[in-house]
C-alpha cells in the first residue's frame, strides 16, 4: 500500500462498517468488546494513525496553539515557551512554535499559516503592526494573546514585563557603586522592548543631579556576537567607561567575551550588567550581574490568560528584580 492506510482499509480489514471502525475511535463505549478488539487488531495491523486535523474540523475544537515568539533561539523566549507548554498541557493541548524576526510581513504570513491550520488560539510577542495582522484571526474568532507587550488595546489580553522599570533598576544600581561613565548596548530600535529599555536607561540618568555620562550603542541582534561587535566598538570610541549595561543576557555574554579578549578585568576594569536572567547567566567565570524577567512564569500566565473561560481581556506586568552577581563592583 503506497498511501498511508485510511479508516476504510482498516474497516475492511477488521470486516465492519466504517461508522463502526470510527465509533471504535471516537465513542468506544458503542462498540461490543469482540468488535473493539477486532478493530484495534486491525489498526494495529495496518499502522494506521487517525487524522487529528480531520477530527479537529468536526469538532470545532483544536488542541493546537499557535506561539509566534521574536526569535526562539534567544533563551528568554525558549523558557517562555516552556512554560507555555506546562501550562497548555493540563489542558491536553500542544504549542506550535514559529519565530517572526519583528517581521510584520513574515508574522502576517506565520498568522495565516496558523489560521488555516484551525488552531485554538494565538500567543504572540507582536510586532508593531499586530493589531492590523491579527484580524484575521479575530474574524474566525481565535482567540489571541500578546506575550510580553503592554496594554495595547482594549480587546486583546496581554501579559508583559515592565521594561522600563527593568532598565532604570540597572542604571541605578549602577550609579550607586560610583560608576559615571557608562555604556549601554541596546538591541535594534525595531524591537519594542528595546525602546522601552532605552527611556528607562534615560529616566534613569535623568534622576540624578551629578553628571552621568551614557553611551548607547545599538547591536545588530540579541545575541552575542552583536554584544561582542558592539562592546569593541562602545570600549574603542569610550575608553573611560567603567560599566557597560546591556539590553539582554545574551548581548551581555558577547561584550564580556571582548571585554576580556581586550585584557580588561571584570569587574575591576569594567562592570557588566544583563537583562533576562537566562538560565548560563549565573554559570558564567564571572556570574552575571542581572535583571531578572519572570520567564517561565510569563509564559504559563500568557496560556492560562488564552485557555480562560472569560471573554474579558485582561492585562497582566510583572515587575523584573535585580539580581545581584560577580560582574559588578564599585569603584
Amino acid at each position: 500500500m503506497n498511501r498511508p492506510p485510511s479508516i476504510k482499509d482498516v474497516a475492511k480489514t477488521a470486516q465492519v462498517s466504517v461508522g463502526t471502525a470510527s465509533n471504535v475511535l471516537n465513542h468506544p463505549h458503542l462498540v461490543s468488546t469482540s468488535t473493539r478488539k477486532r478493530v484495534e487488531e486491525a489498526i494495529s495491523q495496518l499502522g494506521f494513525v487517525p487524522s487529528d486535523a480531520g477530527r479537529r474540523l468536526r469538532a470545532g475544537n483544536s488542541r493546537l496553539v499557535g506561539l509566534i515568539v521574536l526569535d526562539i533561539a534567544n533563551p528568554f523566549f525558549t523558557q517562555s515557551a516552556r512554560g507555555i507548554e506546562n501550562r497548555l498541557a493540563l489542558d491536553n493541548c500542544y504549542p506550535m512554535i514559529c519565530s517572526s524576526d519583528g517581521d510584520a510581513n513574515k508574522e502576517r504570513k506565520l498568522i495565516q499559516q496558523l489560521a488555516s491550520q484551525q488552531v485554538r488560539g494565538v500567543i504572540m510577542t507582536p510586532s508593531d503592526k499586530a493589531m492590523e495582522n491579527i484580524r484575521l484571526l479575530q474574524r474566525r474568532k481565535i482567540p489571541v494573546v500578546f506575550m510580553d507587550y503592554p496594554s495595547a488595546s482594549a480587546e486583546i489580553s496581554t501579559v508583559s514585563v515592565d521594561d522600563e522599570t527593568g532598565a532604570a533598576t540597572a542604571i541605578t544600581y549602577l550609579l550607586s557603586l560610583g560608576h559615571r561613565q557608562v555604556g549601554f548596548i541596546n538591541g535594534p530600535k525595531n524591537i519594542r522592548q528595546a525602546r522601552a529599555r532605552h527611556r528607562g536607561v534615560i529616566e534613569a540618568r535623568n534622576k540624578v543631579a551629578t553628571k552621568v555620562d551614557i553611551f548607547e550603542i545599538v547591536a545588530d541582534h540579541f545575541d552575542a556576537t552583536s554584544g561582542a561587535h558592539a562592546a569593541r566598538e562602545l570600549i574603542r570610541n569610550h575608553p573611560d567607561i567603567t560599566a557597560v549595561f546591556c539590553a539582554s543576557d545574551q548581548l551581555a555574554i558577547g561584550a564580556m567575551r571582548t571585554i576580556r579578549q581586550l585584557r580588561l578585568a571584570i569587574p575591576n576594569d569594567i562592570s557588566v550588567v544583563g537583562f533576562d536572567d537566562i538560565a548560563v547567566a549565573s554559570e558564567l567565570i564571572t556570574p552575571l550581574t542581572t535583571i531578572r524577567q519572570p520567564m517561565n512564569e510569563l509564559g504559563n500566565t500568557a496560556a492560562n490568560l488564552l485557555l480562560s473561560d472569560t471573554d474579558k481581556p485582561r492585562h497582566i506586568s510583572f515587575v523584573p528584580k535585580l539580581i545581584v552577581r560577580e560582574s559588578t563592583a564599585a569603584i
